[in-house]
């Protein structure tokens, strides 16, 4: 009877630490089509803007708007996933996603494009939320590690969305937008007929969680860890944003660099973001979210004063570092909130993100009235509150997680 108990111990335990790497990879998957077309804006803007006659103050609020609906609406989504797993979001938010931005290049005016843009971002709001969640739940024991493969699919969605997009945009016209309901279909339809084995997969590590106490929630650090990935955010989307313009109407370069030039900053970082899952399992969440930001400051700055290949290598490394703490942000923040999971996935994917968000307009602003070299310095130089910030990071309560 006590070698039975053991074994049955045994297969438990190994259960909880293997992750279920299937699943996982068509998670990450369905995470790559829905960032896609979120990642597709900044390559299309420009064209919209030209198409249109706006200014960059109107082009930043098509961000802006993005963002707070992809962003603000996900901590409600989170709350319905912790109060009962909605699997069903997976593939209607892929479906939604992918409708929304493939109409905006036949739309016919600003209203409809922000209208169209609100609807993809309620497609990435339901997304993130349950699938962070999910892929946790399959995830087993070393969560930094698993979900940064989770998270590199939506990267690599950000990074393929502006090449993609905007070689469908310059071959085929703004209609070109259409196209991308191709990759949205077929990884929506995949994730849907899939939905029996996710629900089988991730059923015992939930109730796992439901019976182990794993620590308090921790509202006051989840509210610090809110606002340093703002800043992240901030900075991120200030280059996604600006640097196509940049390169475009300050340097008077080739519209087809557009693609390639947020290519290999987002790429770099779906890259980061690999790299950072073993290195924060094996410091730990905490102490990578603060040095993280200080590291990538010079890269940013240096980016404005090279061009040629050069340029491209220093916006690789700045999006690699900036961005390698995406996942483990999400990480921390299940920490900080151990009793809310999707709760704390909607706060640190969404609405700080789209926090971030906010500051995209002031950038616009300043862009209008100093120029765009001033606004991406700004930009640049944001990782610097990031890293004054995180110094007050408490260690959390989570017994998996310090």
């Amino acid at each position: 009877m006590a070698d039975s108990s053991a074994a049955t111990a045994f297969a438990e335990r190994l259960d909880r630490v293997r992750p279920h790497t299937r699943l996982i990879a068509l998670l990450a998957l369905g995470h790559l089509v829905i960032d896609l077309n979120q990642g597709a804006i900044p390559a299309v803007l420009p064209f919209l803007r030209t198409a249109h006659g706006w200014s960059y103050a109107q082009a930043a609020t098509i961000v802006l708007v993005g963002n707070l609906a992809s962003s603000l609406i996900q901590p409600l989504f989170g709350y319905f996933s912790d109060q009962l797993a909605r699997r069903w979001i997976l593939p209607a938010s892929v479906f939604l996603s992918g409708a929304g931005l493939a109409l905006v290049g036949v739309a016919p005016g600003y209203l409809t494009v922000l209208g169209l843009v609100l609807v993809m971002g309620l497609g990435v709001a339901s997304w993130h939320p349950e699938g962070y969640k999910t892929a946790t739940g399959v995830a087993g024991d070393r969560k930094a590690t698993a979900l940064s493969w989770f998270s590199l699919g939506g990267n690599v969605g950000l990074a393929l969305g502006p090449p993609l997009a905007t070689a469908l945009v310059t071959s085929l016209s703004l209609a070109g937008t259409l196209g991308m309901l191709v990759p949205t279909l077929i990884v929506g339809a995949l994730i849907l007929m899939m939905l029996p084995h996710i629900n089988r997969a991730a059923a015992p590590a939930r109730a796992a969680a439901a019976v182990a106490d794993r620590g308090v929630n921790m509202p006051a650090a989840m509210a610090l860890l809110i606002l340093i990935v703002a800043v992240r955010s901030w900075a991120t989307l200030g280059f996604t944003t600006f640097v196509p313009f940049y390169y475009v109407d300050d340097l008077k370069a080739d519209p087809h660099l557009v693609g390639t030039l947020l290519f290999v900053f987002l790429g770099a970082g779906a890259l980061g973001t690999v790299v950072a899952g073993p290195l924060a399992d094996r410091w730990g969440p905490r102490p990578f979210m603060q040095w993280v930001f200080l590291a990538a400051i010079p890269f940013g700055l240096l980016f404005l004063h090279t061009d040629g290949v050069l340029a491209f290598v220093v916006l690789g490394l700045y999006g690699a570092v900036l961005t390698s703490s995406f996942s483990v942000s999400v990480v921390l923040g299940q920490a900080y909130l151990p009793r809310n999971a999707g709760m704390a996935s909607g706060l640190i994917v969404g609405f700080a993100i789209g926090a971030g968000g906010l500051g995209v307009t002031a950038l616009g602003w300043v862009a209008d009235h100093w120029g765009l070299a001033t606004a991406l310095t700004l930009s640049a130089l944001m990782p610097l509150a990031g890293f004054a910030t995180a110094r007050f990071l408490p260690t959390p309560r989570d017994k998996e997680i310090q």
